[in-house]
């Protein structure tokens, strides 16, 4: 039983979302085509304008382009911003 529920959680992890509104640099560099000065961008941008609507926003921040996006789609979310 223990063997099983340690093979679910390390699934789990491997599906796990990068929420690019809460994710801090080193998990936005977890992310295809994102290194530590692509990321510390979206904080910066993320810090200056604001959460993020949606994934597809993410294409705002300067070296972040439409590509870089659809390849990390399916590992994206961006919570409700919190008021």
């Amino acid at each position: 039983m223990k063997f099983f529920l340690l093979l679910c959680m390390v699934f789990s992890l491997g599906f796990a979302s990068v929420d690019i509104n809460t994710a801090g640099v080193k998990a936005l560099t977890t992310l295809k085509g994102v290194g530590e000065k692509k990321a510390e961008a979206i904080v910066t941008y993320r810090k200056a304008h604001g959460c993020f609507k949606n994934v597809d926003a993410l294409a705002n921040v300067k070296g972040i382009g439409a590509k870089t996006v659809a390849a990390n789609k399916k590992e994206l979310s961006a919570t409700p911003c919190k008021k």
